[in-house]
């Protein structure tokens, strides 16, 4: 049986896109299963429909026959180590520890911008609409953003459109949610930045994520408003 990777509602669960962006780019054959996010016990662990699958009530959850992985960065690891061609990782040992450092602030911090800037991949802010980045703490997520990305492709990037160069890795798995949130809420970071946040929305794995966040039929409406 393949793995089943459960992720939440596409449109809004960057903390499901991530791995399912990585295990996309290793190759592996896995089957994807949607759980409606939101409703009683949302927020707190607590949605029958996810701990169903997932033992912490949060999604996502990749299911190995009996034993299920819950965790985004575990679950993007284990896809590394099982198609190591697919150099999720850099080869190089410097490029690697880099890599890994770069996913692991992002899997841990950005806090202003992961709640004052959600995840929306349908929606795109009016030009009217109170710019959301001018908070301070937002700004300095978004310059230390702007910062990273512009250092990763100058150093490591080449000729390739990603952040360590021809092949996507963990790390731009990681920060594709960041990238639609740049889009969505019409944030513009300097011009290297900028030029790679574009790449990875034309990305093919994440064009697929996307086209099914956008034919989904629910809805999570306390995060449509701006």
């Amino acid at each position: 049986m393949n793995p089943v990777l459960y992720v939440g509602n596409r449109n809004y669960s960057s903390w499901s896109m991530r791995p399912w962006l990585a295990l996309t780019w290793s190759g592996i054959p896995f089957e994807t299963r949607p759980v409606a996010l939101g409703g009683e016990g949302y927020g707190k662990g607590l949605a029958p429909a996810v701990l169903a699958v997932s033992p912490t009530g949060r999604v996502p959850a990749l299911h190995l026959d009996d034993t299920v992985v819950w965790d985004s960065l575990a679950i993007a690891e284990w896809a590394a180590e099982n198609a190591p061609s697919a150099h999720l990782w850099p080869a190089d040992s410097i490029a690697r520890a880099v890599c890994r450092a770069a996913t692991c602030e992002m899997h841990s911090g950005f806090e202003a911008l992961r709640s004052k800037l959600p995840c929306n991949i349908r929606r795109r802010a009016e030009p009217t609409t109170p710019a959301r980045e001018s908070d301070p703490n937002v700004k300095r997520d978004l310059a230390r953003i702007d910062a990273l990305w512009s250092e990763l492709r100058s150093r490591f990037g080449g000729a390739g459109p990603y952040l360590f160069g021809a092949r996507p890795t963990i790390a731009d798995a990681f920060y594709a949610p960041v990238a639609t949130r740049l889009r969505t809420y019409g944030v513009t970071l300097g011009g290297p930045a900028q030029t790679y946040a574009a790449a990875i929305l034309a990305d093919p794995a994440f064009l697929a994520w996307e086209r099914d966040g956008v034919a989904e039929t629910w809805t999570m409406p306390e995060w449509d408003g701006f």
